[in-house]
C-alpha cells in the first residue's frame, strides 16, 4: 500500500473473505453516494436539495485524524498499530458535519445539524430537560474544535460548498418537527443502505425485487373471485359483496382521508384492500399500510394478506414469530421497503414520533402511501391531538390517503368549546366510502342487546356466573384479568379462560381451538378479557359484556352470530359487582350510561356512537404528555425530539416481562430447549423474537413477590425466566399472580 492510498479518508473497511485482502470505502465517494440516494428519497416531498446537503456533510467528521487512525487500528486494517493499547477510543464524528451546516447557513442550518448530529444516535433534543435524553445539540454545537480537526484534511471544496436550498418546510411551523424526522429518515436509510452495498453486497442483493401493485390487484382478484364462488348465497354474503362493490367504486375518489363505516362480520379487511389497492393503483402510490390495534389479531390479518399476496407482505410487530419471518422480510422491516405492510398501532404512531435511527429509518417510505387505520375508534385519547396532527400533515403534504375501518367511528372532527377556544383540531374533510351506513347496519343487524334495568347497580359474580352457565355456547367479556378469574372459578370446570396472563403462544393455541369447537358445532363457553374483542373472528350465540365504553360493546357484538346464521344473537350487557378501573375505561363507561340513558331504542344506533366518542374527549386530556409544545419550534428551531419520542409511548412499559413455562401438550418441550438455548448461548434476535412468544409482563409488584418466593430465575442478564419444576404458569388460567395485589396491574387486558 503506498502513501497516496494510505492517507485517502476512507469511510469504512472490509476484509475480502476469498484473497483476504483489506478493501477501502473511500470517504468521499460514500458521502455522494449517500447524498445521491437521500435526496431521491426526499424528491417526493420536495426537499431533495435537503437530503443531499445532510448526506454530503454526514460523515465530515471521518476526515479527522484521529478517525482515520481509530477505524483502522479497530479493524486491524493497520496491523503494525494493532497490538497498542491506549490511544484514542471511538471519535465523535457526527458533530463536525453539524457544526459546518450552522457556520455555512446559519439558522437554517440546524435543521441539518439535527440529521448530522443524530445519524447514529438518534435526533437529539435541543437542550437537555431531563435525565437520560443524552447530549443535546445546543452544547454539541460548541465542539468546534471537531470541525477544525477534520479541516486539517484534505477535503474538496465542492463537498463543503453549498447554496441554502429552498427553506419550503411542510406545514411551516406546525410542520417542521415531522419534516426534519422525514428528512432523517431519508438520511439515516440511504447511509445504512450505502454501507451495506459495501460491507455485504449479498445482504443487499436479498432487498427489493417486489411485485408491482398491478401484480397484487390480479392475485386479490383472483383470490375474491374464488371466495365469491364458494360462499352460500346468504343476506349477510350479498351484503358483503355489495361492500367490496363500493370500496372500488369509491377508489377513483381523490386522494385525503375516507371513512370505512362497516358493521363486525360486514368484510370490511378485504373491502378495505380492495379500495386500498385501486386507489393506490389510480393514484400512483407506492404501497398500503394496514395498522392494526392490537398484536393478538395482526397474525390473523397478515396471514390473510399472505395467502394472497405472499412475500410481497411485510409483518412487522414485537411479537412476531421468527418462523414465520425470511432473511428478505427482516430485511424490509427495517425501512418497509414492500408494498404491503402489516404493523401494529403502536410500531406505526411511536415511528411518526420517534428520535432513535431504527424507528424513524421507515418513515419516508410512508410518502406516497395509502394507510389503512383498522379499529380507528383504538386511538389513544391521551395522544389523540398530536397523532391527529401528524394524520393531517401526511394527508396534506405528503401524499398520504389514510382510511379510518371500523365499526364505531370516532368523533374526530374538529371541536370548540362554548368560548370559541379549539378543543379538537381535528380531521374535517373525511369522506364516507359506503354509500348509506344507516341502511347498511339496518341489513346487518343481527343482534339483539339486553340492557339490565339499573346501569349504576353492580351484580355479584356468583348471580351473573349462575345466568351465563345455563348457555352451552357463550362469550363473557370482562374488564380485567381479576375479573377473568374470580368469573371462571365460579364458571362449569370445561369454561375456557384468556386473558393476559397468558403468554402469546397460549392464547392463539386456545383461540385456535375455540374457532375449531364452534366450527364443529360444540358447546364451548369462555371468560375473556377485552383482548378478544377487536377483529378476532370468534361467532358465538350469546355474548356477556361487563359494562364498558360503547365501543367495547359494540365490539363485543360483533362476536355474537358473525355468520347471521340465528335470526337474532343476544347479547347481554351486565354491571359487575365493582366499577371499572380507574381512568380511561372508568371515564367510557361512565359515558355510556349517559348516552343510553338519553337515547332510548337500539343501544348500538350508529348516532350513539358519535355522541358517546364526544362527551369521552371532552373530558380527555389529548396530548397528555404534551408532545406538542416539545415539538413545536421556537424562534431559534430549538425542539425537544428525543423528550418527544420518549414521552410518547402508547402501551406504559411499567413492569417485567417473564418468560414462562408453558406447554402445549404432554410431549411438548419447545420452551425449554428455547431457555437452555438462551443460557448456553446468550441472545441472539431469532431467538428473542422466539421467546417473546412465551412472554407474560407482571406488574413491578407481581415481579418482586416472584423474585422473593424463588419462583423465576436471571437466565440472562435482565432475562428472566420462571424456574424449572415450579408451577406459577397454570395451563388453563397463565401466570398465576396474587389476586390481592394492588389493582393498578388489572389495567392490562
Amino acid at each position: 500500500m503506498g502513501a497516496e492510498e494510505k492517507g485517502r479518508a476512507i469511510a469504512h473497511v472490509r476484509r475480502d473473505e476469498a484473497s483476504e485482502n483489506w478493501i477501502e470505502h473511500p470517504l468521499v465517494e460514500h458521502l455522494e453516494s449517500v447524498a445521491s440516494l437521500g435526496g431521491t428519497f426526499a424528491q417526493p416531498f420536495s426537499s431533495a436539495r435537503w437530503a443531499e446537503l445532510a448526506g454530503r456533510w454526514h460523515d465530515l467528521g471521518k476526515f479527522n485524524p484521529e478517525f482515520q487512525n481509530y477505524i483502522r487500528r479497530e479493524s486491524g486494517y493497520e496491523r503494525e498499530q494493532a497490538h497498542l493499547e491506549g490511544g484514542p477510543g471511538r471519535v465523535d464524528h457526527s458533530t463536525a458535519g453539524a457544526i459546518h451546516a450552522v457556520k455555512t447557513l446559519g439558522l437554517p442550518g440546524r435543521i441539518l445539524a439535527y440529521l448530522i448530529a443524530g445519524h447514529h444516535a438518534g435526533l437529539p433534543d435541543w437542550e437537555r430537560l431531563e435525565e437520560g435524553t443524552g447530549s443535546a445539540l445546543r452544547e454539541r454545537l460548541q465542539r468546534k474544535d471537531l470541525l477544525e480537526k477534520a479541516l486539517m484534511a484534505e477535503i474538496p471544496p465542492e463537498l463543503l460548498q453549498a447554496e441554502m436550498p429552498p427553506l419550503d418546510i411542510p406545514g411551516r411551523r406546525a410542520g417542521f418537527a415531522l419534516w426534519v424526522r422525514m428528512l432523517f429518515s431519508c438520511l439515516v436509510d440511504a447511509d445504512f443502505l450505502d454501507t451495506e452495498a459495501f460491507m455485504d453486497d449479498e445482504r443487499a442483493g436479498l432487498r427489493g425485487g417486489y411485485p408491482d401493485l398491478e401484480s397484487l390487484r390480479a392475485r386479490f382478484d383472483r383470490h375474491m373471485d374464488s371466495l365469491m364462488e364458494a360462499a352460500p348465497d346468504s343476506p349477510v354474503n350479498r351484503l358483503r359483496g355489495d361492500i367490496l362493490r363500493q370500496c372500488r367504486e369509491r377508489a377513483a375518489d381523490a386522494p385525503g382521508f375516507f371513512s370505512l363505516t362497516v358493521p363486525t362480520g360486514g368484510g370490511k379487511t378485504l373491502s378495505g384492500m380492495a379500495f386500498a389497492l385501486d386507489h393506490a393503483i389510480r393514484h400512483g402510490k407506492r404501497r398500503i399500510v394496514h395498522v392494526i390495534p392490537y398484536t393478538s389479531i395482526i397474525e390473523q390479518t397478515a396471514d390473510i394478506f399472505r395467502g394472497i399476496f405472499g412475500e410481497a407482505v411485510i409483518e412487522h410487530h414485537s411479537s412476531l414469530d421468527p418462523d414465520r419471518e425470511t432473511a428478505r422480510s427482516r430485511l424490509a422491516t427495517e425501512n418497509w421497503d414492500a408494498p404491503v405492510i402489516v404493523t401494529t398501532s403502536v410500531q406505526f404512531f411511536e415511528s411518526l414520533f420517534a428520535a432513535r435511527t431504527s424507528r424513524c429509518r421507515k418513515l419516508h417510505n410512508l410518502v406516497n402511501s395509502v394507510v389503512v387505520l383498522d379499529e380507528a375508534q383504538l386511538l389513544p385519547p391521551a395522544f389523540l391531538q398530536p397523532i391527529l396532527d401528524a394524520l393531517n400533515l401526511l394527508v396534506e403534504h405528503y401524499g398520504v390517503t389514510v382510511v379510518l375501518s371500523t365499526a364505531t367511528q370516532p368523533a374526530l372532527e374538529t371541536r370548540r368549546d362554548s368560548f370559541g377556544k379549539t378543543r379538537l383540531r381535528g380531521l374535517d374533510k373525511v369522506r364516507e366510502i359506503i354509500n348509506d351506513p344507516d341502511a347498511l347496519y339496518a341489513a346487518l343487524e343481527r343482534v339483539r342487546v339486553r340492557l339490565p334495568d339499573d346501569l349504576n347497580t353492580g351484580r355479584d359474580w356468583p348471580a351473573i356466573a349462575d345466568e351465563i352457565a345455563r348457555h352451552d355456547s357463550v362469550l363473557a367479556i370482562v374488564n380485567t384479568r381479576r375479573q377473568a378469574r374470580e368469573l371462571h372459578a365460579l364458571l362449569p370446570p370445561d369454561t375456557i379462560h384468556l386473558s393476559a396472563l397468558m403468554c402469546g403462544q397460549h392464547r392463539s393455541d386456545v383461540i385456535a381451538d375455540i374457532k375449531r369447537r364452534l366450527a364443529d358445532g360444540e358447546p364451548v363457553r369462555v371468560v375473556s378479557t377485552q383482548l378478544v374483542e377487536a377483529g378476532v373472528d370468534l361467532d358465538f350465540p350469546v355474548v356477556y359484556r361487563a359494562l364498558a365504553g360503547l365501543d367495547s360493546i359494540a365490539q363485543a357484538a360483533g362476536r355474537c352470530n358473525r355468520e347471521g346464521r340465528l335470526e337474532r344473537g343476544e347479547v347481554v350487557v351486565f354491571v359487575p359487582p365493582e366499577p371499572a378501573p380507574p381512568g380511561v375505561m372508568r371515564r367510557a363507561a361512565a359515558k355510556t350510561v349517559s348516552v343510553l340513558a338519553t337515547n332510548g331504542g337500539d343501544p348500538l344506533a350508529r348516532g350513539n356512537f358519535s355522541h358517546f366518542f364526544r362527551l369521552f374527549y371532552d373530558e380527555a386530556e389529548l396530548d397528555e404528555k404534551e408532545i406538542g409544545r416539545l415539538l413545536t419550534p421556537g424562534d431559534g428551531l430549538e425542539v425537544q425530539f428525543r423528550t418527544a419520542a420518549r414521552r410518547f409511548r402508547i402501551i406504559d412499559e411499567t413492569g417485567q416481562a417473564v418468560l414462562v413455562r408453558y406447554y402445549r401438550d404432554e410431549d411438548d418441550r419447545e420452551i425449554d430447549l428455547l431457555l437452555n438455548t438462551l443460557r448456553t448461548e446468550g441472545p441472539s434476535r431469532w431467538l428473542m423474537r422466539k421467546l417473546q412468544r412465551y412472554s407474560v409482563n407482571a406488574s413491578d409488584w407481581h415481579f418482586r413477590q416472584l423474585q422473593d418466593d424463588c419462583q423465576i430465575e436471571e437466565i440472562h442478564p435482565g432475562i428472566w425466566a420462571q424456574m424449572e419444576g415450579t408451577t406459577i404458569y397454570d395451563p388453563v388460567l397463565g401466570l398465576a399472580l396474587e389476586t390481592d395485589a394492588p389493582s393498578a396491574s388489572d389495567l392490562v387486558i
